[in-house]
């Protein structure tokens, strides 16, 4: 069973750090402080739309098979570099980055007065952003904040005195690794980067952030696959236990091959939101069906005993939150009936009139 066996086929020479990022996720045993470590020793992370996604896309996959905290730390590092680089800006090496973009009551202060050619921020920002996952370990972050315009993306230093981040927000269960509370900014100087109001989310490149975050969630329902397997070859399955691994392989087969069109699309340039929204929540569903399938075959004993599987369980339980199930399938829906009535428009009163 192949996929069952080795999906993610990584191709080590395809970026300098692949060979120290993927051992240091392989023993790091859920401690963000390693990965951020080997984040500002390694260069500068590739960046998707390149011609190399579906190999970046199967990096991301194989961390989230290894170590979700390692690829929660890792995930949004590569996507501040690809954000960075689609405008215009690069990311230098030394430094660890995250992405804070959670909708919080964050106030922004223009610097319009300042001399274009000055050093000084772009603006201020002042108020509490929420999610802001270790906020307190990283060098630079990217936040959003919105004014009557829209919603800005900024450069943030996170080491000046305006940035204090909170000591709490440390889940209580899954991704413990992660600690994601509040960050309060007190006239915190800021570079804006982009074309504009709500370019963050207008971009191309926002799907392709979103596609990542969906490989990461595949490379875990592929171990929880290896979970399953491993356990039917100590013991010869009955006809439930044959059918439940036959319903694993048959789920990640269709996402391997899901990412690989999605990751050529993104290279092609035709990756829109619309994939996006297909791809994360095809890949959502399967991954709480493996869920599933791991509790019903393998009863109480990994979750009790194994604490690898435990962590496991509880890491992808808490990541795929960041998929919002049916209302993201029900704004997904809005738009394909909105674009349908942009391509196939009912005909006017006076039309049905004559």
């Amino acid at each position: 069973m192949p996929e069952l066996s080795d999906p993610t086929d990584v191709e080590v020479d395809f970026w300098d750090g692949t060979g120290r990022v993927l051992e240091a996720a392989a023993t790091c045993d859920g401690d963000a402080e390693t990965m951020l470590k080997i984040l500002r020793e390694v260069p500068a992370p590739p960046v998707p739309g390149a011609g190399r996604t579906r190999a970046l896309f199967r990096l991301l996959a194989s961390l989230g098979g290894l170590d979700l905290t390692a690829a929660r730390v890792v995930e949004p590092h590569f996507d501040a570099a690809a954000i960075l680089g689609q405008s215009g800006a690069s990311m230098e090496d030394g430094q660890a980055w995250g992405v804070f973009a959670s909708a919080s009551p964050v106030a922004i202060q223009w610097q319009s007065a300042r001399d274009p050619l000055a050093s000084g921020p772009d603006a201020v920002l002042t108020g509490r952003k929420r999610w802001c996952s270790l906020a307190a370990h990283l060098d630079f972050a990217l936040v959003t904040a919105s004014d009557a315009q829209g919603e800005w993306m900024f450069v943030l230093d996170l080491r000046q005195d305006e940035v204090a981040p909170s000591e709490g927000g440390t889940p209580l269960t899954g991704l413990r690794g992660v600690p994601s509370g509040p960050l309060d900014l007190s006239g915190a100087g800021v570079r804006v980067i982009g074309d504009g109001p709500d370019w963050y989310t207008s971009r191309p490149g926002f799907a392709w952030g979103g596609i990542g975050v969906a490989a990461v969630w595949f490379g875990a329902a592929v171990s929880l696959g290896r979970t399953l397997l491993d356990a039917a070859e100590t013991r010869e399955p009955d006809q439930l236990g044959f059918a439940w691994l036959g319903e694993a392989d048959r789920l990640l087969h269709g996402l391997r091959v899901q990412l690989d069109d999605a990751a050529d699309r993104v290279d092609a340039g035709t990756a829109d939101w619309a994939l996006a929204q297909r791809v994360r929540g095809n890949t959502a569903s399967a991954c709480w069906r493996l869920l599933e399938i791991c509790g019903e075959a393998l009863g109480p004993g990994p979750l009790a005993f194994d604490a690898d599987h435990a962590r496991r369980v509880a890491d992808l339980t808490m990541y795929l939150r960041q998929h919002h199930g049916a209302r993201d399938d029900a704004a997904h829906g809005t738009d394909l009936l909105a674009a349908a009535r942009v391509a196939h428009p009912l005909p006017s009163r006076e039309d049905g009139d004559a």
